[in-house]
């Protein structure tokens, strides 16, 4: 089971995004404040989850979460300040776009830029320790698979249903026969000189 809080007194808000090592679409982020007494053995790292848990996971989270928030940084500014500072620039909206104050932030990872005042916590795997975090990752997982979705109705040869925008070889196949298109990182190397494909 999951840690239900980091400490008894501050109210809490779990943070995680999604999609940092994707070739194409933005980075998604969430940030998720839980009630004390919210339990839910299904709950875990969304990695760990099946689509069909991590969608029944999110209406859960949806429907008893005190707060949440869920934000996105597109290609361009991705592109513009790198995808670090653009997944930290997700979190950044997403806490700020809760609708309570949260006093202390748990995010997953060990790298953080400080939002305004707001004390945090650095929790390697944190999504796989602390359910406000595995909570983030389930909702940063699900908005962004949605819309890769979504995108792929426009752009199928790209297979984003599939892959979501990562590099799989099908899809670094694809950019070799389509080319980039706009939702493309071009600040990523994309298709490494070297890869074997065939």
């Amino acid at each position: 089971m999951l840690k239900a809080f980091y400490q008894d007194i501050l109210i809490e808000a779990g943070c995680d995004e999604a999609g940092r090592g994707c070739f194409a679409g933005p980075v998604f982020a969430a940030a998720v404040v839980l009630p004390r007494d919210f339990c839910n053995e299904i709950l875990n790292d969304s990695k760990q989850l099946s689509a069909e848990q991590r969608n029944e996971m999110r209406q859960c989270i949806e429907a008893e979460a005190i707060a949440y928030s869920v934000a996105k940084v597109e290609v361009e500014e991705i592109d513009t300040i790198n995808i670090l500072n653009a997944s930290f620039r997700a979190m950044h909206l997403a806490i700020a776009q809760l609708s309570v104050i949260p006093e202390l932030l748990l995010i997953d990872g060990n790298r953080f830029n400080r939002y305004n005042t707001v004390p945090h916590h650095c929790i390697i795997k944190g999504d796989g320790i602390y359910a406000s975090i595995a909570a983030a990752s389930v909702l940063a997982k699900t908005y962004r698979d949605e819309y890769m979705t979504q995108l792929h109705e426009q752009f199928p040869y790209y297979g984003w249903s599939n892959n979501k925008g990562y590099g799989t070889a099908a899809h670094r196949k694809a950019i070799l026969e389509y080319g980039l298109c706009e939702h493309h990182r071009k600040s990523f190397q994309c298709i490494p000189a070297q890869l074997d494909l065939f």
